[in-house]
This record gives C-alpha cells, sequence and structure tokens, in this order.
C-alpha cells in the first residue's frame, strides 16, 4: 500500500510513524508513505498557500487552487489500475470507525489531506471521495487524525502482524470492544482477578469473554 499526505507540516509525522508497528511494515516494504507539501505549489515567489475569507472571519483559509496542485501531484504517483481514495479530515466528515478501516485497507494508495489554519475553502471537498472525523470534537491541525488513520489502516494490510496478533482485538467492526483483561496479581487492593478466568474451562471463559464484550467503552468494565 502506498501513502501520500498531502500537508504543511510534514515533520509532524516523523516520531509516530519511526516505531513499533508502522516503523517495521515500511521495512517491510508492505507500506510506503511519502509527503506532498503544499507548500511547494504555493503562489508566486512567497508561495502563498492561504488567503483571508470573503465575507469576513477570523483566520486564514487554504486555497482550493494550491490544493488542486498538490492533490494532483499525488495522483499522478498511482498507476493507471490502482485503486484510490482522496480523503480530507474534517470535523464535519463521518466518523471514523473499524468498518471504514477495513475499507481504507482495501485500497492501493490513500490520499490523506491535513487542513490548517482556520480550514480550507469549501470547494476543496469537490477535489476529494469523501471526508473523516475522527471525533466530535476540534483539534488544532489535521496531521493528528491522519495519524489515527495511518496507524489503524497500517494493521490491516496483508502479512502487517504476526499471524497470532488479532486484527479485531481491540474494537470489532459491530462496534463492540474487546472484553476485559487481567494478569498477575490475583489480588489488589481487594480486587480479584474473576475467578472464571482461573479454572482452565475454554467454553466458560469464551462465554465470559462474549458477556464482558460492550458496546461503547463509556464506562468501567464490570467485575
Amino acid at each position: 500500500m502506498k501513502i501520500s499526505i498531502v500537508t504543511l507540516f510534514a515533520e509532524m509525522f516523523a516520531g509516530p510513524f519511526d516505531y513499533s508497528i508502522l516503523k517495521k511494515i515500511q521495512e517491510k516494504q508492505l507500506l510506503s508513505i511519502e509527503y506532498i507539501n503544499i507548500r511547494d505549489f504555493g503562489i508566486g515567489k512567497h508561495k502563498i498557500v492561504d488567503d483571508k475569507p470573503y465575507g469576513g472571519g477570523v483566520g486564514m483559509i487554504l486555497r482550493v487552487d494550491v490544493l488542486e496542485k498538490a492533490i494532483d501531484h499525488a495522483k499522478c504517483q498511482s498507476k493507471p489500475e490502482c485503486r484510490e481514495r482522496i480523503i480530507l479530515t474534517d470535523a464535519r466528515g463521518h466518523i471514523y470507525n473499524q468498518k471504514k478501516t477495513k475499507e481504507l485497507s482495501m485500497y492501493d494508495h490513500l490520499i490523506f489531506i491535513a487542513g490548517h489554519y482556520e480550514g480550507f475553502d469549501e470547494r476543496v471537498l469537490d477535489l476529494v471521495d469523501e471526508t473523516i472525523s475522527i471525533g466530535e470534537y476540534i483539534l488544532t491541525c489535521g496531521e493528528i487524525p491522519i495519524m489515527v488513520l495511518v496507524d489503524s489502516v497500517s494493521r490491516l494490510i496483508p502479512n502487517a502482524l504476526k499471524p497470532e496478533a488479532t486484527i479485531q482485538e481491540s474494537f470489532s467492526e459491530e462496534g463492540t470492544t474487546e472484553h476485559p483483561q487481567y494478569t498477575k496479581p490475583r489480588m489488589w487492593r481487594k480486587r480479584k482477578v474473576p475467578e472464571v478466568l482461573l479454572w482452565g474451562n475454554h467454553k466458560k471463559i469464551a462465554e465470559w469473554k462474549k458477556s464482558k464484550s460492550v458496546k461503547k467503552q463509556n464506562s468501567k468494565p464490570q467485575q
């Protein structure tokens, strides 16, 4: 899989993408990540990428003509038969979940566009296939949600993880979270490990795990 990230701040990705699973996947050449600097397609000798919003308002808006050039450059990196998807991170987009992660992992080339400043010209939406939000809250920049998207999608790339590593370990496509897990000590501050996990009865353990998987992780797991 190839991932192109259209951004003003490529250096933000250096830390998260140079460690752990993401680093190993890239070393195995299962994933290739490139950064396309929006500034390279800026207007004039000063490489202007933004301007004041028409009608007034606070802050600066990313220009659609500049972003179009950056996106076109990213698209040129794809082969004709390549399955490609262009995605903009936006608070108004569809809320991200594991089902969408699986869908995105089926593509050969993902192009992520990171918004910045006060946002982007609304006409940018004509250049993308979909918009995605990682939650109903405000972030400083679009680079942070892209880190989430890339990390989650990369786990589903074939051969990215060892066979014993369960891809749906923490959250299923149906929206159920993983069951609670325990290790030593058996007793901690008067809280015991559930007895069923200590018996060795695999059928009972499986039933317990299923019963403890919940739809939303909005409260502490019950014993």
